[in-house]
């Protein structure tokens, strides 16, 4: 099994990256494999609706940024973790436009698997960043892996973060909850209960006629 983590900040090694080794070091210790994909720091460009990855089967038909190579991360995957720095009382702009593009593009690479958010700030707008983040995982038929506390650290800086110990606690409980969560799923598998075949097709309502 493997866990997916999203570092969402635009420096690879800055507040959200140690919040989500706290959360993977804790994964790890429970045998299963983590990786920590990087979003990187260049631009990514935002979903257009054109409907062009309905015909791609799991790619974007943009391409050149980090919304494809994390969608073939994704298939394999067993679960996931979107980590992002707080902006403005959000999550960062190029970690939005990214899931919408991986979540209309690979939908099926998402569905039963868990999934979690962890947010960094240095002082506030967390509870609303992981608002946010969270909408993504009832949308894609993610059960959501819960903590002791809202998934969030504090600091400015790296080296905050590893004075923040409720933070790193919540982090760590988080992915010892992850692994007990992925080996509740294989046990289920193991005895023939798989994940809840989709009503086809499927209904759209529309309220404006």
């Amino acid at each position: 099994m493997k866990v997916l983590l999203l570092n969402g900040s635009p420096h690879k090694e800055g507040c959200t990256y140690i919040a989500l080794s706290e959360v993977a070091g804790a994964i790890e210790k429970e045998g299963i494999e983590t990786e920590i994909f990087w979003i990187g720091n260049e631009p990514v460009k935002g979903c257009i609706s054109c409907g062009a990855c309905k015909k791609e089967k799991g790619r974007c038909t943009f391409d050149g940024d980090a919304v494809n190579v994390f969608l073939e991360k994704s298939e394999s995957a067993d679960g996931f973790v979107f980590g992002s720095p707080v902006h403005y009382a959000a999550p960062a702009g190029a970690v939005l436009t990214l899931l919408d593009r991986v979540f209309y593009a690979g939908a099926a690479f998402f569905a039963g698997k868990p999934g979690a958010a962890v947010v960094s700030a240095r002082r506030a707008g967390t509870t609303a960043s992981l608002d946010v983040l969270q909408k993504y995982f009832p949308i894609g038929g993610m059960p959501q892996v819960p903590t002791q506390y809202w998934p969030q650290v504090h600091g400015a800086f790296p080296e905050d973060v590893k004075q923040d110990l409720e933070g790193l606690q919540i982090m760590r409980t988080l992915g010892r909850n992850f692994a007990w969560l992925l080996k509740c799923i294989e046990a289920g598998k193991e005895k023939g209960i798989s994940y809840p075949e989709a009503e086809v097709p499927r209904a759209w309502t529309n309220f404006v006629r």
